[in-house]
C-alpha cells in the first residue's frame, strides 16, 4: 500500500533468475506484475480518492489490460479488497496462527495487539481511513470492501481465538464476538480518532508499554 510495503513484498516475489528469455511469463513474474498493479492502484486511490479512480486509469498507469483486472480481481472493489489483504499480510504474515498458537494468553494478545497498533497507526493506513470516511457515505461498495477486508478480518481472527476451549476457560463466559470487540476497544479505543485528527503516534517504546497496559486492562475485566 506504500512504497515501503511494496518494496518488502516485491522482494518476496522476484525471480531468482534475472535474465528471462522470451515466451510465456514465469509465475513469479506474473505475481510481481500483479503486485505492481496493486501498488499502482493503491497510490492512485490515496492520491485521488476511490471514486475518482477508474479501472481504465489504473490499467493505463500499470500498463495492463482492463480485462486483466476483471479476471484477477472481479473489478475495482475486488482490487481494493486485495490491496487491503496484501497490506495486512505485511503485519500478520509472520505471526503464528491464532487457532493453533500455544503461547500464554497475555503474550498472544500483546503480540497481536502490537501488530494491530503498528498497522492502524501507520501513515498509509491513517490516510486510507481518512479517504474511506470521506467517501463511505456516498459509496456503499467502498465502505463494505473496507470493512470486510479490514476490521472484519481482525474481528474474525479474534473470535476464532477466543472460541478455543482452553482460551475460553481463562475468560468470563461472554460471547467470543463481544470479547473481540471489547479487546479492540481496549487496544485502540479513541486512539484511532487521535491518529486521524491529531499528531503522529508516539515512539516504539511508548507504544510497547501502551499495548501491554491495554492488554492488561482487557484481561483485568474479562479473566474468569
Amino acid at each position: 500500500m506504500s512504497n515501503d510495503i511494496s518494496d518488502e513484498q516485491d522482494s518476496e516475489v522476484q525471480c531468482p533468475i534475472a535474465n528471462r528469455g522470451a515466451g510465456r511469463p514465469r509465475a513469479c513474474d506474473a505475481e510481481a506484475r500483479m503486485q505492481d498493479l496493486m501498488t499502482t492502484a493503491a497510490e492512485l486511490f490515496l492520491e485521488k480518492g476511490y471514486a475518482k479512480v477508474s479501472l481504465e486509469m489504473i490499467a493505463r498507469k500499470a500498463r495492463v489490460a482492463v480485462r486483466t483486472i476483471y479476471v484477477k480481481f472481479g473489478g475495482k472493489s475486488g482490487l481494493f479488497r486485495e490491496i487491503l489483504r496484501s497490506g495486512r499480510e505485511v503485519y500478520f504474515g509472520t505471526m503464528e496462527d491464532l487457532e493453533t498458537n500455544q503461547r500464554p494468553l497475555r503474550e498472544v494478545l500483546i503480540d497481536f495487539g502490537t501488530r494491530v497498533h503498528e498497522l492502524l497507526s501507520s501513515s498509509v493506513v491513517i490516510k486510507l481511513h481518512r479517504m474511506v470516511i470521506a467517501e463511505a457515505h456516498h459509496d456503499q461498495e467502498l465502505a463494505e470492501a473496507f470493512f470486510d477486508a479490514g476490521p472484519q478480518q481482525t474481528r474474525v481472527a479474534l473470535c476464532r481465538y477466543f472460541s478455543r476451549p482452553e482460551v475460553r476457560a481463562q475468560l468470563r463466559d461472554l460471547p467470543a464476538e463481544q470479547l473481540a470487540v471489547h479487546f479492540m476497544n481496549c487496544l485502540m479505543g479513541d486512539h484511532v480518532k487521535r491518529y486521524l485528527f491529531g499528531p503522529a503516534p508516539t515512539g516504539a517504546r511508548d507504544t510497547e508499554l501502551q499495548v501491554e497496559q491495554r492488554v492488561d486492562l482487557f484481561l483485568n475485566g474479562t479473566r474468569a
